[in-house]
């Protein structure tokens, strides 16, 4: 009895240890999301009354990188060389409506967001290339849109890689997207 009762044990112990899931670590650089109007996700859940008959014009998801006192551009992020905008997989830019950037008529619907950064200029990507891990899949046959903004120079230092979406207008929002002392303003319009 005592056997049977020792193996009963052991065997539920085994057991137990089989099935027992570990987990990876938490990323150095944790995911955010970004949405125009700011809090859409929210509202619309908790709050339907403040949004009205607005609906969300575009989410961004990305990870943010921090800048750790490092050289972030030029160094880090290579000028010249496409990046993605931020840190992991390639951000997902999704449009809820078919927008314009840059002059540019983008259909609403999801594509990866990527960076070719100069010192005076960024060129924002939009690629139908989703689910790539950084910029190292990067095809520019699989464009759908570039569009060109001056780079500023922010008042502070940005620690972590951000997005965040302003309202310029009745139809127009701004994309702001900031690290260190570089920031673009990328206007999108209905």
């Amino acid at each position: 009895m005592k056997q049977t009762a020792l193996l009963l044990g052991f065997l539920l112990i085994t057991l137990t240890g089989a099935t027992a899931q570990t987990f990876r670590g938490l990323d150095k650089s944790p995911m955010d999301m970004a949405y125009y109007p700011d809090d859409y996700a929210h509202d619309r859940k908790f709050a339907p009354a403040k949004i009205g008959s607005d609906k969300a014009m575009v989410r961004v998801t990305y990870s943010r990188p921090a800048k750790n006192g490092r050289e972030v551009f030029g160094k880090m992020v290579p000028y010249g060389k496409v990046w993605r905008a931020g840190a992991n997989e390639a951000p997902e830019i999704k449009f809820y409506r078919d927008v314009t950037i840059g002059g540019k008529k983008i259909p609403a619907g999801n594509y990866a967001l990527l960076l070719l950064p100069t010192e005076t200029e960024w060129t924002i990507i939009l690629s139908s290339d989703l689910d790539q891990w950084g910029a190292y899949s990067y095809n520019p046959a699989l464009d759908v849109a570039r569009v060109n903004v001056p780079v500023q120079k922010s008042d502070t230092v940005i620690e972590n890689f951000s997005i965040q979406f302003a309202k310029k207008d009745a139809s127009t929002a701004t994309m702001y997207m900031g690290w260190d002392t570089a920031m673009v303003a990328v206007p999108i319009g209905l």
